[in-house]
């Protein structure tokens, strides 16, 4: 599902948000949780960019993605810390602190400071949340901005 909008603008319109499956739509409008180790990014391995399944809006890359063990994609930080929300989470008995997609407004998981490395901070965010666009594409669907990425760390 192609959610970017050529001008370069991110959003939550209604035809997005009917195009989601009903794991998509549980998790981003309703703050659902898919379940660990059985959805689509836990464990990939491939170089790209991660963007809001509802809005395009690039959210994490592979090069801050690690295995935390728990069974969702886990990062080290966001792309672009302006793209993320954090927001205080005290649902089901518990004080977390959410994250959220700034412009579409996407439950994406939550960040905890159990992380590897400089930040100390692990992004849980659930797969139905994303839309994965590998390194080789960025160009095509519209983020070839991002490619410097992979050339300053490859």
């Amino acid at each position: 599902m192609k959610t970017r909008t050529t001008d370069k603008t991110y959003r939550k319109d209604a035809s997005r948000v009917a195009r989601l499956s009903k794991i998509q739509f549980d998790v981003t409008q309703a703050c659902g949780t898919e379940p660990p180790f059985q959805n689509q990014f836990w464990d990939n391995k491939n170089q790209g960019l991660y963007v809001d399944i509802v809005s395009g809006e690039p959210l994490f890359t592979s090069l801050d993605k690690f295995d935390s063990g728990c069974g969702w994609p886990s990062f080290t930080r966001p792309v672009g810390k302006t793209n993320v929300v954090e927001k205080l989470d005290v649902r089901h008995g518990m004080t977390r602190t959410e994250v959220r997609s700034k412009n579409a407004d996407s439950h994406l998981g939550h960040v905890f400071n159990d992380g590897p490395g400089a930040t100390g901070l692990r992004y849980c965010i659930n797969s139905a949340a994303l839309r994965f666009i590998p390194r080789e594409r960025l160009a095509e669907e519209g983020y070839g901005e991002y490619e410097k990425l992979w050339r300053t760390k490859s």
